[in-house]
């Protein structure tokens, strides 16, 4: 057990999806050839003046919405000044006094135990370009300039790694669930930025936080927190904290799994925000709070309904809640007819535990409809359980196919006729009379033998039906 308390706050850029730019017409297409998606409004060249987007408001109210935050009728842009080689005017615009989106919350779970974390701010943004270092030569894309970000900012509630993960995971498929990012971690459009600090347990002092910058996978994330509190604590115990930690912006090694400094930590007099005096302070009119809030289902509400609706465990419920195409393949299923608890089971344990390494529920190839249907053809007692798996498994290794078909060329279909197998029991029972009387002093044990013999004379038996002729006959 530590001696130690962490503290954990982050920062979250998340791209909005828009088509064009948050201040001019560029295109916001990912993966374009470098310096295409620009113009003079981008690039920074005197005389060029920004107009906001208008859907950019439009995404923020609704994000605001969903975490039950504050919605300030009146924001102002204001330019944040630093240097550096991809942002081209020299500042960047955000907002800083008065954001869009006051304070919130989000709630998590963690190990059953459920925790509210605070939203401090969301603001909006615009993003920087890219450098690009090849060898000796450095290169700067401004195509990602003037991307519209909202970034989130929480209080520094989270206290282990977990919980952070759990915030960044819940914030990831709230921003899914809404529509206004598609929060591609490996595109850049949901990155991370982690402030983290320690102090001894009972102590309500804030210490020397370290911010590690840009982080875009969980996994990395967890990583470089777990490091950090690590050294912290290191540092802390050979009495060097004060010499060691300082506040500073640290990057995450992903080879080498440690932190590394990278510049020392700016406060808000190093930026010299004040008012873009470009940009008119944004008014969120009654017409444009209303088109904001008019958000859809949100992950928590969605979890609560399945479990209401379709008696699902809360934990089933959570896992087809956690992204938003496990929610709408779900739903898609029950659409096409399949039981709901037919459904949780083929696909959370069996479809998913089958897709290994790239293999995704979006590239599989099995579809909602042909999963739909294997959990009808269960349930209409059509097929086994143990056929449907080897069906499954014939489907991942194809990709896809059809069931029906998949069904006849295997010879799986399930045996139903009470005739056949009346006379199969009846042959069993007859040439183990012996075992039958057994049976009857008291040896249940023997039942288990009477349908695996029941079950090789008839070959794809109905194994429920088997065991009810069976208990007829010996009762």
């Amino acid at each position: 057990m530590s001696a130690f308390e962490t503290i954990i706050g982050l920062e979250v850029h998340v791209q909005l999806n828009t088509k064009t730019k948050i201040f001019c017409s560029c295109p916001t297409s990912f993966g374009e050839e470098p310096n295409k998606n620009v113009c003079p409004v981008c690039l920074g060249l005197p005389g060029a003046l920004p107009v906001l987007n208008r859907e950019v408001v439009k995404k923020a109210i609704a994000f605001g919405r969903a975490i039950n935050a504050t919605i300030n009728q009146n924001s102002i842009f204001a330019r944040k000044n630093y240097f550096y080689p991809d942002l081209p005017k020299a500042y960047q615009i955000s907002q800083y006094e008065i954001p869009i989106v006051g304070a919130g919350s989000i709630e998590i779970e963690v190990n059953g135990e459920k925790k509210v974390i605070g939203v401090t701010r969301a603001h909006m943004e615009e993003d920087a370009g890219k450098n690009i270092h090849e060898g000796n030569c450095s290169k700067v894309d401004l195509n990602r300039a003037c991307t519209p970000l909202l970034e989130i900012v929480s209080e520094p509630h989270m206290r282990n790694s977990d919980e952070a993960i759990a915030y960044l995971k819940k914030l990831h498929s709230i921003v899914r669930f809404l529509g206004i990012s598609d929060a591609n971690m490996q595109e850049g459009s949901f990155r991370c930025d982690a402030n983290v600090s320690i102090r001894p347990k009972g102590d309500c002092k804030l210490y020397t936080r370290v911010e590690i910058k840009n982080l875009n996978s969980f996994k990395f994330i967890q990583k470089a927190i777990e490091y950090e509190v690590d050294r912290q604590i290191e540092a802390w115990e050979d009495k060097k904290y004060e010499s060691e930690v300082v506040q500073e912006t640290r990057l995450f090694d992903t080879i080498k799994g440690i932190t590394k400094s990278m510049r020392g930590k700016e406060e808000a007099a190093d930026y010299q925000y004040f008012p873009d005096p470009d940009l008119l302070p944004v008014f969120i009119d009654d017409a444009l709070m209303q088109e904001g809030s008019q958000i859809p289902e949100m992950p928590d509400e969605k979890r609560e309904r399945y479990i209401r609706d379709f008696g699902i465990k809360s934990s089933d419920a959570a896992v087809l809640t956690s992204e938003l195409e496990m929610a709408l393949y779900f739903e898609s299923m029950l659409e096409y007819g399949a039981s709901a608890k037919g459904a949780v089971t083929w696909l959370t344990t069996e479809l998913l535990g089958r897709l290994k390494g790239e293999n995704t529920l979006q590239n599989c190839g099995i579809d909602s409809t042909t999963l739909s249907v294997l959990v009808q053809r269960i349930d209409a007692g059509k097929i086994s359980g143990k056929s449907a798996k080897e069906i499954l498994d014939k489907l991942v290794e194809d990709k896809g196919g059809d069931i029906d078909a998949l069904i006849d060329s295997m010879g799986l279909a399930q045996v139903n006729d009470d005739s056949a197998l009346l006379v199969a029991v009846e042959t069993i029972l007859g040439a183990n009379a012996d075992k039958v009387a057994e049976y009857k002093n008291g040896k249940d044990k023997l039942f288990g033998f009477f349908v695996g013999q029941v079950m090789k004379v008839v070959k794809g038996a109905n194994p429920a039906r088997v065991n009810e002729l069976l208990k007829e006959k010996l009762s």
